[in-house]
């Protein structure tokens, strides 16, 4: 019992650190597609759709995300963008978001984004 006391908050700990793992992966490459994008286009997209694992950038630009990942569009502009993921297996919360002009990744909510005026 008392390695059972130990082991299972320690396993479960892991177990989100690994679906953590997998949004910041999507999370990096959602955004090196929103750069290919803006290389294309000279801006980047208004808007990301996501149909089960498939978030798509643009006609022809999809990316496969880990599954139960949802990757969302939190701000974007000429400038810059910010992208946000949440794993339904942690919750509904967001956790990590990658912000274009604030340095990449970041822990939390969209809130840690740049202020939208930098978007603009």
């Amino acid at each position: 019992g008392i390695l059972a006391a130990i082991a299972i908050p320690v396993f479960l700990n892991q177990r989100k650190k690994g679906y953590e793992a997998s949004e910041k992966s999507d999370l990096r490459t959602v955004a090196n597609e929103m750069e290919t994008y803006f290389t294309d286009n000279q801006s980047y997209p208004a808007t990301l759709s996501q149909a089960a694992r498939v978030v798509t950038i643009s006609t022809g630009q999809t990316v496969t995300v880990s599954q139960n990942n949802t990757i969302a569009l939190a701000q974007t502009g000429n400038s810059g963008f910010c992208l946000t993921a949440v794993n339904s297996n942690i919750g509904t919360t967001v956790n990590w978001v990658y912000d274009s002009l604030g340095g990449g990744l970041k822990k939390g909510t969209s809130a840690a984004c740049s202020a939208a005026s930098l978007y603009a």
